[in-house]
């Protein structure tokens, strides 16, 4: 149930609301939006009588969410759509009109090398810096990452550029620590249902890329954002990196008409990741194009400076000098269908 507040009411309204959704034994959760101020109610449907709610002072009216899922729904924010920042002062804004791309490797393998690649996908528009410090891995004998190490490397890059950095955290007792280095918080397809990391990301400040787990549908994964904003923390970033399907020519499935549905059922910003929903590096710039064709907000993009020798992923890693020139194609693409795709330096 949300409750939508009338343009002028006062914050002693918006109190005695929340107070009277305390008392229900429920939950309030104020969201402030550029034209309205909407209060939603969090708890158990069958608690939730909409009848005492009518006639309170600074009450508009009142909407039913009909979903599973209530905060992720887009009747959340009524006409408007939710915009997010990566970095303090940074133009790496997803949800705008200007489509970010997140870029750099699997894996960060040292600091001389996440520094050159950081430069380097900044040098060819890229507006975000992304690297696995913790590496969930399949393979239990696999490279899992560089650790804390990793994370100091990875804000030796931020140091160096200038550019955010995304990164992701394994288990809800890294939040911290992850959380005090990085820029925006990601959370992989594997953890996409650990709904105790997901509160936990949720209880920071830091923005969550939250990835699509590779077999659920999309009420799943909505309700699963529900657990993040719940929490307490609006910055989330849905991201679509592919299902698993029948399907063996890609490594997964990139349903791209999952962008546009989305887009419909939720306020949040959707990133597409095209190297993770291919697999092949030279699969990368097609479906980049194409996302932001279906009406994306951004794309993570695996980068390295040399593929074949990337310790992680390398098969899907495309070049810097591929990414430049992928760059250029973006925004002829973004600018068919009224949006942009401009550096970081122009934003």
């Amino acid at each position: 149930m949300i409750i939508v507040m009338r343009p002028d009411a006062t914050a002693e309204q918006v109190d005695h609301v929340a107070d009277l959704i305390n008392e229900a034994g429920l939950k309030p959760h104020p969201i402030q939006g550029t034209d309205l101020y909407v209060v939603a109610v969090i708890g158990d449907d069958r608690l939730k009588d909409s009848s005492k709610f009518e006639q309170v002072p600074g009450v508009d009216r009142i909407m039913r969410v009909l979903s599973p899922y209530k905060m992720a729904a887009a009747e959340t924010k009524p006409g408007e759509r939710t915009q997010v920042r990566i970095g303090q002062g940074s133009g790496c804004v997803f949800g705008g009109t200007n489509i970010p791309v997140i870029a750099g490797p699997c894996s960060v393998e040292g600091e001389d090398k996440i520094i050159e690649i950081a430069r380097l996908v900044k040098d060819a528009g890229a507006h975000a810096l992304r690297g696995g410090a913790f590496k969930p891995r399949t393979n239990p004998y696999a490279f899992q990452g560089h650790g804390e190490d990793g994370l100091k490397m990875l804000a030796a890059a931020r140091e160096e550029t200038g550019l955010p950095i995304v990164t992701e955290v394994l288990t809800p007792a890294d939040v911290e620590l992850v959380a005090k280095y990085a820029d925006c918080l990601q959370i992989g397809t594997r953890n996409a249902q650990n709904f105790k990391l997901l509160e936990a990301v949720g209880e920071t400040d830091k923005p969550v890329l939250f990835k699509r787990g590779m077999s659920m549908t999309l009420d799943e994964y909505l309700q699963a954002a529900d657990y993040i904003l719940a929490a307490g923390n609006p910055n989330v970033i849905l991201c679509e990196r592919g299902i698993r399907t029948f399907e063996n020519h890609t490594r997964n499935t990139l349903p791209l008409a999952s962008v546009p549905e989305l887009k419909r059922r939720s306020h949040l910003p959707i990133v597409v990741d095209p190297s993770h929903g291919t697999g092949h590096a030279y699969l990368v710039p097609d479906m980049s194009r194409a996302a932001v064709a279906a009406g994306c907000d951004g794309l993570a993009i695996e980068t390295h400076q040399d593929p074949s020798h990337a310790m992680t992923d390398g098969a899907q890693s495309i070049t810097p000098t591929v990414l430049k020139e992928l760059m250029d194609s973006l925004a002829r693409v973004a600018e068919a269908v009224d949006r942009t795709c401009l550096p970081l330096s122009t934003v």
